[in-house]
């Protein structure tokens, strides 16, 4: 079955086109992600199985120029992978937001659209961009089933004491608030790839997964089931992020709207778009640039950088406790991935749990691997995160039995 995912983050989209025989046996026949969106210079980056990459360096002023710039590149008459986007069977796509109406992946029917379209209060920088996906798709492709899997299913598993706020219950009753958490097909993936590369069995651990990029969150694992994670009703609570503040005292909210006469969306808009990396630095979203910055001297750069490392021991501090030890801390995602100062600097204040960092391990860059000592009594290991292949599996899986 040839699956076209469709991966649409706030400030980026990735896609893979894979065939897909089942679970494990599938072809990829090209991936790859347009980054940077809504920024000056966006990127786009091509890669068919095989053949040499297409990066390109152009403006991506929204999601819908980006899901345009996918499409003519798969069916492009010299270097695209298909005859034409009838070869397409079937569509995937991640949602971060699916509030209680979902515990698992769903057919798109106008009924979940417009479940998704509600929960775009709870995830203002994803759901809006998923939407777009989809409608992008449904006009290109009217006839092909389109598939939704959402992040938030993974983290069903938290008790009430974890995902409710102290806040009137009357609100969780009437308008869901409570905490949802995001990334979970990013953590739910890398949790089961790390414990079988590292040699753990995830029903009897304590697994930390770090998913750090544009949106970050870190997610507490017992035994394979989620216990917490730091994003919360939105992906706006936890950590520092591109250009999301993360943990704010609530009175601050209220005290900026009344010293600058501030509506609410604007504060939103503030708070999602305005803030973070972006805000602290006054230049850039990306770590990327941030990191370049912080390099040449600059102080706002060096202080975002700062606090992320900050937020992470934090947060990895915080789910020590609450499971009573740690046997696998996961780093994951663009900078999780990419970082490896990060990664060390983070690593490096947890020597009083046995854990013995590898130095030379740590030059890994976007592979799978141990960077904690074989004698550490916690290991540490960099994972690789698939979300798309998670997304293609259910989506095989759902589309499969329309057929049936």
């Amino acid at each position: 079955m040839i699956i076209l995912v469709i991966n649409c983050g706030s400030s980026s989209i990735k896609y893979q086109l894979l065939d897909m025989k089942n679970d494990d046996v599938y072809d990829l026949i090209a991936k790859g992600i347009v980054e940077k969106i809504g920024l000056e210079s966006g990127i786009f980056q091509y890669k068919p199985t095989g053949k040499e990459a297409i990066v390109l360096d152009l403006p991506v002023p929204d999601h819908k120029v980006g899901m345009k710039l996918v499409l003519d590149a798969l069916t492009h008459p010299e270097t695209g992978v298909l005859k034409s986007m009838d070869d397409i069977e079937a569509v995937g796509h991640r949602i971060v937001q699916g509030a209680d109406f979902f515990s698992g992946s769903a057919l798109v029917n106008e009924d979940v659209l417009k479940k998704i379209e509600i929960c775009c209060d709870f995830a203002p920088l994803h759901n809006p961009a998923h939407l777009l996906g989809i409608r992008a798709v449904q006009e290109v492709l009217p006839s092909v089933p389109q598939v939704v899997t959402f992040d938030t299913a993974f983290h069903q598993t938290m008790p009430a004491y974890a995902y409710m706020y102290a806040l009137p219950y009357e609100y969780y009753e009437k308008y869901h608030v409570r905490r949802y958490g995001a990334h979970g097909t990013s953590h739910q993936f890398v949790a089961n790839k790390g414990a079988k590369f590292c040699g753990i069995d995830i029903n009897h651990s304590k697994i930390i997964t770090c998913h750090i990029g544009n949106g970050s969150s870190v997610t507490a694992i017992l035994n394979g089931k989620v216990v917490d994670t730091s994003m919360g009703f939105t992906p706006l609570e936890g950590m520092i992020m591109g250009t999301r503040c993360g943990n704010i005292d609530a009175n601050i909210i209220p005290y900026i709207m009344k010293k600058e006469n501030l509506t609410p969306d604007e504060m939103t808009t503030i708070m999602n778009k305005k803030s973070g990396f972006l805000g602290l630095s006054g230049k850039t979203s990306d770590c990327r640039d941030l990191s370049d910055l912080a390099a040449s001297g600059d102080p706002k750069a060096k202080l975002a950088l700062k606090k992320l490392v900050y937020d992470l021991i934090k947060n990895i501090g915080m789910y020590v406790a609450v499971m009573d030890g740690v046997d696998l801390i996961v780093f994951t995602g663009g900078i999780g991935e990419h970082n490896g100062r990060l990664r060390r600097r983070v690593c490096e204040n947890f020597t009083h749990l046995g854990l013995k960092f590898d130095y030379e391990a740590n030059v890994a860059f976007g592979e799978d691997a141990i960077i904690s000592l074989p004698d550490s009594k916690v290991k540490v290991a960099l994972i690789t995160t698939d979300e798309e292949l998670v997304i293609a599996r259910d989506t095989m899986h759902i589309v499969s039995e329309l057929e049936d």
